[in-house]
Order: C-alpha cells, then sequence, then structure tokens
C-alpha cells in the first residue's frame, strides 16, 4: 500500500492549525476549516530547530498557556463533531515529561468543557540499554551531521528519544483514540496517519505532511501561524490556505518542500524516503495548488532517528554594542588579546571554560563563513559568552572578559571612558544549564511499533 493510488476522488481533508502548538492560529481560520467538515486536525509539537536545550532539560518549547489557548479552541469542535486530533512531538521534544504536561493540559480542558473522549499517548522515550544493545551490535550509524557515537556519549545522556514513524499512531487509532499525544514523531507522520490508514500512498500522504506541519509558512505571505487544509484525493493532494489573506502557488509549494533538506529530491525519515523526483506542481487557481507524483522508497532496513541530550555546563552572557570606529577597526585585535588576558588570569581552569565572541555586524551569523570580510557597519553588537563547569566559574569568566574589553587600551584611543554600551543591567546574565546533542543517530527496528507503547485511556 506504499504508493498505491486511492479512487476516491472526494478524498481525505486534514486541518493544520499552525506550525507548532502554542505558536497560536486565528480563531476564525480554524472556524472556517471545521466548516469543511476535516477527516483529521493535526499539529506538530516540536523539532529539534530549537536545539537540544528542550530534549535534554524538560522545559516546554512553548509557553504551557500558549499551548493551552491553542488547545481550548481546537479540542471541543474536535470532539463534538467526531473528528481525531493528532499532536506530534508534545511539549517540544517529545519526552515522557513533554507528554505529562501536556496531557495534564488536556486533561484539565476535558474537565473545564466536560469532554469525553478517549485519549492515546505514545511514548518515544528509548531506555539506554536498548541503546547499548544495538551499540554494541555495530547497528548503530550516524547521520551526515553527526560524528560517529561513543558509548560515553550514551551513558552521559539525560535523555533518549526516537522519532517514531505513523504506524504507532494508527494502532492508537485502531483502538479507538479520539486525541493522539506522541512522544518525539517524525514531523510529517500526525499528518500522514490518517490517510494512510485509509491507504492513500506514502508518498504522497508523507509530501502532504511535509507542507502541512508548518501550517500556512509555504502560502504567500507565510505565516507560521494561521490554517491551512490539505485533501488527498486519487493521485494527488491540494493544499489550500483557509484565511483569504493568503494563498499556495507553485513557486512557495515547490520552495517549501526543500525546507530543511541537503537534498532537493530525497527526503529521508523512519522506514524509508519521500522521492520528488516525479513530483509535478500544478495551480489549480490562483489559492490552491495540486501535487502529485510524490512516492516513497522503503529502505532494506526500519530505521529510526534517535536524539540524545546532555549537559555540558553552565552559560554566561553579556551583550553589548560597540560605536567608535577606531574600535571596530582593530575588534579582531581586541578580541585576540582579551581573550588572550582571561585564559592567563584563568589559567588553572584552562579546561573547565570556553569563551566565544559572536560580533554582529561583522560575521555573527556565518562566523568564518562569512564572504564579505571588510567590516561595513558603523557599529557591532557584541555577545561574550562564557561556558563552564560551574555557575560560578562562567560568571566570574564572564565578568573577567566583560571589564577587560569595557576598559582596554587599544591602539588609537582617545577617549579613556567605556569601550561598550551595555544593553542590560545587571550587564551579564546567567542563562543557565547547556545542553548539547549526544546522540543524532540512525537505529534499526525489527517492527515500526516496538519503541512507541501506546497507552489508551478515558477521559
Amino acid at each position: 500500500m506504499r504508493d498505491s493510488k486511492m479512487t476516491n476522488e472526494k478524498g481525505m481533508r486534514v486541518l493544520s492549525p499552525t506550525g507548532i502548538l502554542g505558536y497560536g492560529f486565528p480563531a476564525a481560520s480554524f472556524e472556517r476549516g471545521i466548516g469543511r467538515e476535516p477527516d483529521y486536525i493535526a499539529v506538530d509539537a516540536g523539532s529539534t530547530d530549537p536545539g537540544p536545550y528542550y530534549l535534554g532539560s524538560g522545559k516546554l518549547l512553548v509557553g504551557a498557556d500558549n499551548i493551552r489557548r491553542d488547545l481550548r479552541i481546537i479540542l471541543p469542535p474536535a470532539v463534538e463533531n467526531n473528528i481525531p486530533v493528532i499532536i506530534g512531538s508534545a511539549g517540544g521534544a517529545g519526552t515522557a515529561e513533554h507528554l505529562s504536561q501536556v496531557e495534564a493540559i488536556i486533561g484539565q480542558i476535558a474537565s473545564e468543557n466536560r469532554l469525553n473522549f478517549r485519549l492515546g499517548t505514545i511514548k518515544a522515550d528509548i531506555g539506554k540499554d536498548r541503546v547499548l544493545e544495538s551499540f554494541d551490535a555495530g547497528r548503530i550509524t550516524a547521520t551526515a551531521a553527526a560524528p560517529g557515537l561513543r558509548r560515553e556519549d550514551i551513558m552521559e545522556s539525560t535523555e533518549i528519544v526516537a522519532q517514531m514513524g505513523h504506524e504507532p499512531i494508527i494502532e492508537a487509532l485502531e483502538r479507538g483514540c479520539e486525541v493522539i499525544l506522541c512522544g518525539r514523531c517524525y514531523d510529517p507522520s500526525a499528518f500522514a496517519a490518517g490517510p494512510i490508514k485509509t491507504g492513500f500512498g506514502w508518498g504522497l500522504a508523507y509530501h502532504m505532511g511535509k507542507i502541512l506541519e508548518c501550517a500556512a509558512i509555504a502560502a504567500v505571505p507565510g505565516s507560521g501561524r494561521d490554517c491551512v487544509l490539505g485533501t488527498i484525493a486519487g493521485d494527488h493532494f491540494r493544499l489550500e490556505a483557509l484565511n483569504d489573506e493568503r494563498r499556495f502557488t507553485v513557486a512557495s509549494t515547490s520552495a517549501h518542500s526543500l525546507y530543511e533538506k541537503s537534498d532537493p529530491y530525497r527526503l529521508p525519515g523512519p522506514g524509508g524516503a519521500i522521492d520528488l523526483t516525479q513530483t509535478h506542481f500544478e495551480a489549480v487557481n490562483d489559492r490552491v495548488v495540486k501535487v502529485s507524483g510524490s512516492r516513497f522508497v522503503p529502505t532494506d532496513e526500519y530505521m529510526i532517528k534517535l536524539e540524545g541530550a546532555k549537559p555540558q555546563g553552565h552559560r554566561t552572557v553579556s551583550i553589548a554594542g560597540v560605536r567608535d570606529p577606531i574600535l571596530i577597526e582593530t575588534i579582531d585585535d581586541v578580541i585576540a588579546s582579551v581573550q588572550n588576558e582571561a585564559e592567563e588570569n584563568f589559567a588553572e581552569h584552562k579546561d573547565k571554560f570556553q569563551l566565544v565572541f559572536h560580533v554582529y555586524g561583522k560575521d555573527g551569523v556565518m562566523g568564518v563563513r562569512e564572504p564579505v570580510k571588510d567590516v561595513l557597519s558603523h557599529e557591532l553588537g557584541l555577545v561574550m559568552e562564557v561556558i563552564a563547569e560551574t555557575r560560578g566559574l562562567s560568571e566570574s569568566v564572564c565578568s573577567f572578559v566583560r571589564s577587560t574589553f569595557l576598559h582596554y587600551g587599544y591602539p588609537g584611543r582617545v577617549s579613556t571612558a567605556g569601550n561598550l554600551a551595555f544593553l542590560h543591567s545587571p550587564s551579564d546574565i546567567y542563562c543557565g544549564r547547556v545542553y548539547g546533542f549526544s546522540i543524532y543517530h540512525l537505529m534499526p527496528v525489527d517492527h515500526p511499533e516496538e519503541l512507541f507503547p501506546v497507552k489508551v485511556r478515558e477521559l
């Protein structure tokens, strides 16, 4: 059934309210979507885009109040109209802690509105023993973005999750779940599960899900917080913005199909990859685009991506502006001198901290890859960042760097006043624990559902 063609021309409709649960959306757009009688409501709630912090810390990516606001709009009409709701990557990283927090919000809304429904939760946390078993058997491979995995990376990880495909979600649907809350989920899976369950081809379902997961970002003008309706029928799917101010075009839809991809024709996921070599984009009218020809190519082994995070220390930053043209001219030399003084002053801790300068207006975005080598700005933004083993050390090094830079006597300086204009008081800001990705690797499984237990309860 992976690339079978359904002949039902009415098709199946999937409503995507917003790019991330908690980002918000216009209630009028959502009401318009409900009026189109969708078969499913699906919404992504997480990503690795914000980095490893939310995975490592268990903190929600979007505030609980924002999640509550969105679900108060989504859940009552969905339950009333018997429309299943599927939430992918709950809370941001889809950990058990995130699942628990979002499940509590759902329970509160159900109680407030006297809603009765069957809730399915699907955990995505993977035990270290299970990962070590595959590691010792030599069955874990690195993604293109990751180095080889070490045993200590596994042991030092505070959290490990795996990206589920559509199969555990279909199991929850088959068990009668009307609201499904997923742990870490391959982003398009929440949108593809319903169509695949019905028999639509995996390639079309996943390609449609790839676009719907970002809601109206692929529309013109783009927005991550507006509603979109995807309809899959026969050998194609259609995309329509539910706000008259937005429209899908061939250019915007095809461009978004390249989103977050290193290969323009292939998007890997659990069990295989979407193949876009034969994909065709066609304007139905000035607001709706039709997409056909997308295929799903399975891999020999069903591979899932593991994501792990581990603590790397404590971060303190100081943010300042530089306006003196003489200092701007010699900024690299001054940074090097301040860095040397910090390393000398904290020589006994040299292996316990990292000092990084980010210079915005020069190369703060691209770093060494910045092609424009001459500074063209009349002012620079300077972020001094220290990551250290302890909070105390990170704060001490940052305060030393800040004060040294503030009074540094660079060549040509006329005024003996401060070199930096600080954005905040206090000028040094402790940012908390720092986490890094420790695992970003692929692991084979015998069955797509084996690592993702479905728990069902009545609300």
